[in-house]
């Protein structure tokens, strides 16, 4: 009997049939779930739309008492909120990595590696409360009532750093309470991506004279940059959708502002203040307001896979 006739495939046994049916199942699972958030909060949110059409989107009124509502405010303060997070957490979480896997003593990288990981497992409400009657007093004391002192009158910086009420509370306080959160998830994904660098391109670069910074910039970051924007969106997706924390501290005033030190508001926090006692049209209006942050984090992670298609076809 020759080779060819001797080898036969092996039948499929029942055991592996029904992992296959398993496998097929839990995917399945996961997409009827989304589909079924997605639906109901369309469903929910339809309403709203119909009654205020595109200007539910551009219209910055919120008034329960004439069922009068827009989403405007809650939507900048969303994307104001989740950029100022990023402008600080990103710097600082990518050089948190970089120390941690290029220049940290052997003593002392498990205890910052282990700080980083127990920040990430602090719950939010947590941050929210420290954030409120501690970080906020400290913060109107020492920098929005010294900083206003200084600009008021100034043509830009004037409007844009100048507190009407110095509370410590606003758009500002909510960003920085953000980018302290999402520091611990971008820097550990970014010390694990570095990690796994090949040591021998480290060392060539060293072997030819090249200073940490020339290794970091040219050897370590370009080989890991797929993978950091991917840590970079993660933190992203992170600051959009927070809200107990962002509740306690961004002040929950339904005006635009020009000064980052002003209240604002959020989609998150106003859900979570006003979805208790909702009824009717406002109730609508916030299953809007959830539709429209999915529509964000949706258009997120887009921008996302564009971003890292690109830089891999680079």
């Amino acid at each position: 009997m020759s080779m060819d006739t001797s080898i036969r495939r092996a039948p499929k046994s029942s055991s592996d049939t029904l992992f296959r049916l398993a496998s097929f199942g839990s995917a399945l699972l996961v997409l009827i779930v989304l589909a079924g958030i997605i639906g109901s909060m369309i469903w929910g949110g339809l309403p709203a739309f119909r009654e205020f059409g595109l200007g539910f989107i551009t219209s910055s009124v919120w008034d329960v008492q004439r069922d009068q509502y827009g989403a405007w405010v809650a939507i900048v303060g969303t994307l104001t909120t989740a950029f100022i997070a990023l402008l600080i957490g990103v710097p600082i979480s990518l050089g948190i990595a970089i120390f941690l896997t290029q220049l940290c003593p052997p003593w002392l990288k498990r205890p910052v590696a282990t700080t980083i990981e127990l920040l990430a497992a602090v719950p939010s409400i947590i941050y929210g409360m420290w954030g409120l009657f501690v970080f906020a007093p400290l913060f109107a004391k020492f920098v929005q009532i010294p900083v206003s002192q200084i600009v008021e009158g100034l043509p830009i910086f004037g409007t844009i750093l100048y507190a009407r009420v110095p509370s410590g509370v606003g758009i500002l306080t909510a960003g920085i309470i953000l980018a302290i959160m999402i520091i611990p998830f971008i820097a550990s994904v970014a010390r694990d991506i570095l990690d796994q660098v090949p040591p021998i391109l480290r060392e060539s670069a060293y072997g030819i004279g090249c200073t940490t910074w020339e290794v970091v910039r040219h050897v370590l970051l370009p080989q890991a940059g797929v993978s950091i924007i991917g840590a970079i969106m993660l933190g992203l997706g992170r600051a959009l959708g927070e809200t107990m924390a962002v509740t306690f501290v961004v002040g929950n005033a339904n005006r635009l502002s020009a000064s980052f030190f002003d209240p604002g508001s959020t989609i998150a926090s106003r859900i979570a203040n006003e979805f208790n006692e909702a009824i009717g049209l406002q109730l609508n209006a916030l299953m809007a307001l959830g539709c429209i942050l999915f529509l964000v984090t949706f258009l997120v992670l887009v921008l996302a896979r564009l971003l890292i298609a690109r830089v891999k076809v680079n």
